[in-house]
């Protein structure tokens, strides 16, 4: 049952983001009957169908795939959080269309090509231009560790992020950890952790 996951799962105060990318619309509804509110979604079309679905219920909706620059226009008036904004064509788009603030991550790529967001290189002067756009706060950085069972490599690659964090802004949050990784995640500063398998788990 979904509440016996759930109680498994210590956030130590950060906010989980329920990936809900593998579930239909009821599913969702009856993790936010639990109380779970942030839900996170990574396909658009999927997005689109559970938000209309879902408008009875007051759903903080986090976007925390790739968004493509062709997709801003039908997303990012409904979601209240980017977890994966890594470059100004996109930040230009939703300038473009966004009607409100749209509270966003800079995602930070952990050193694995095949895994998109930018380099640490960038990071700073990338955090310093999008200080000049009207529709997008940034409000901390996302990165995804590799598909490793060394955990050192796991909490180097998450420490990595707090680090560069804390020379910002220590402020600033943190999305990193998912299922497999959260618990490291979590004791290297994570303030929001993106659980999808582990809460679900029965359920599909």
């Amino acid at each position: 049952m979904l509440i016996d996951n759930l109680k498994q799962i210590d956030p130590k105060g950060s906010t989980i983001v329920c990936a809900s990318k593998y579930v239909g619309s009821e599913s969702i509804r009856k993790m936010y009957n639990l109380g779970i509110k942030n839900m996170g979604e990574n396909r658009v079309q999927a997005f689109l169908k559970k938000y209309d679905d879902l408008t009875d219920l007051d759903i903080t909706w986090h976007f925390i795939g790739h968004l493509q620059t062709n997709k801003v226009k039908d997303v990012i008036n409904k979601i209240e959080y980017l977890h994966s904004l890594d470059s100004i064509k996109l930040a230009n788009e939703i300038e473009k269309y966004a009607n409100k603030e749209i509270k966003c991550f800079i995602e930070i790529n952990s050193g694995e090509e095949s895994k998109s967001g930018i380099s640490y290189d960038e990071a700073l002067n990338f955090f310093n231009e999008l200080k000049k756009y009207d529709k997008i706060k940034v409000v901390g950085f996302m990165t995804m560790a590799p598909n490793t069972d060394d955990k050192d490599v796991i909490k180097g690659v998450f420490m990595r992020l707090k680090n560069f964090r804390d020379s910002i802004d220590s402020n600033l949050y943190l999305s990193m950890g998912m299922s497999n990784d959260y618990e490291i995640a979590l004791e290297c500063g994570a303030t929001h952790i993106r659980l999808g398998s582990i809460l679900w788990k029965g359920e599909y």
